[in-house]
């Protein structure tokens, strides 16, 4: 496989930092599959099986299929080609396109040829390879013909340091950056269809991620928590592995409805919820929150209110939807993978003790005169300590 970098490649002296991020990523994500080399050079990272066997035992041993597809999830890269390898011998390459593109240009009726020449001392240069490839793909496929503009196959040439290259159109990657390139972030996860895309953004722009997901049994299902983890998998094919924090929250719901006004129930819950995921991100190394809400959505996610939950953090407080309306998330979770589960009916404790008239535009001081009568530090340590950890695994 040919893997092309996005905006990695703008990258300057620190690149390298970068494509060494993506190559450990894609390293430890590949090796269920079977075992690889990887070599970088001209802002293209090339995979295949690890040298020192025969292709034919090389290619037995590893999944290429299984691999391309779990390529195409993984964030930093912005088109991914398989690809045959061959000498850099025009003889050879004739050869191999010959047999290499049958299941490509049987069926098709239209192609065109592009051919990239990064080493200038190939004796050809690119439209005489072109020239000369599309002559042969004619003699092997009599019944195609060239478009130039509209093809249905593009069969690309690469003459790079080592070798040619021969691959038909490029497939889109996931684009973004690699994963833990900018860092490790906590996302609050519940079930539904919001907090999933947020995670998924972040993680594209280079965040790994550790989910905090707040249960409140017996008024939610154990089957709240396993839709939970159903949406981190579906993350997790996109970022890696994720370690998921559950916290016991039924407690601290139950002492905000018994000592708290009503009204201020759910921007109390909130406040606790963020002061908790401070917490545990500090302890599991992470430098930032990610929640999934959207500038006024619901009565809790008015500027005031908003501003009211942030106070209580000093971490940075990422909120990637704040400006998406409710159409675009939900297209977005379908496709990564999460719409499906996010709308099963099971109840996370955000609809626990809902009030009948949330307060939507809370002065600070009213909300934390509100919240006077919980002993707050108790009550988050308590919780905090109470977490059990999960690893969600990209599978």
């Amino acid at each position: 496989m040919l893997i092309k970098y996005g905006e990695m490649a703008l990258k300057g002296l620190n690149r390298r930092a970068f494509e060494e991020q993506l190559r450990k990523d894609l390293a430890g994500r590949l090796r269920t599959l079977g075992e690889w080399e990887f070599t970088s050079a001209q802002s293209t990272l090339r995979v295949g099986p690890l040298r020192g066997k025969t292709s034919a035992a090389a290619y037995a041993e590893v999944d290429m299929d299984a691999a391309a597809e779990m390529v195409r999830r993984v964030f930093g890269i912005a088109a991914y080609a398989r690809a045959a390898q061959t000498e850099k011998d025009m003889a050879r390459i004739l050869e191999t396109a010959a047999d290499y593109f049958v299941p490509h240009l049987s069926a098709a009726r239209t192609f065109k040829c592009e051919a990239k020449r990064a080493d200038k001392s190939f004796p050809l240069n690119s439209p005489q390879i072109c020239a000369a490839v599309g002559e042969r793909l004619l003699e092997t496929f009599p019944h195609l013909r060239v478009d130039v503009l509209q093809p249905d196959v593009t069969v690309t040439i690469e003459v790079r340091d080592r070798y040619a290259f021969l691959h038909a159109d490029q497939c889109k990657g996931a684009g973004g950056m690699p994963a833990g390139s900018a860092g490790s972030a906590a996302v609050l996860i519940s079930g539904g269809i919001d907090s999933p895309v947020a995670a998924w953004m972040m993680a594209k722009r280079g965040l790994r991620l550790t989910g905090i997901h707040f249960a409140s049994p017996p008024y939610t299902s154990p089957l709240a928590e396993g839709k939970v983890h159903n949406l981190l998998g579906e993350v997790a094919k996109y970022s890696g592995r994720i370690p998921l924090l559950v916290v016991p929250f039924t407690h601290i719901q139950e002492e905000i409805r018994r000592l708290c006004p009503e009204d201020y129930f759910t921007l109390i819950m909130r406040r606790m919820m963020m002061r908790i995921a401070e917490m545990l991100a500090r302890r599991e190394g992470c430098q930032a929150l990610i929640t999934g809400e959207s500038m006024g959505q619901v009565a809790s996610q008015t500027m005031e209110a908003l501003a009211s939950t942030d106070a209580v953090t000093s971490l940075p407080v990422f909120r990637p939807l704040i400006g998406s309306d409710k159409e675009e998330v939900v297209s977005l979770a379908r496709k990564i993978g999460t719409f499906d589960i996010s709308i099963q009916p099971y109840e996370d404790c955000c609809t626990v003790f809902t009030p009948r008239h949330p307060r939507t535009r809370p002065r600070r001081s009213a909300v934390e005169a509100a919240e006077a009568p919980l002993d707050v530090a108790s009550l988050c340590a308590e919780a905090a300590e109470g977490a059990k950890k999960i690893i969600i695994r990209n599978t």
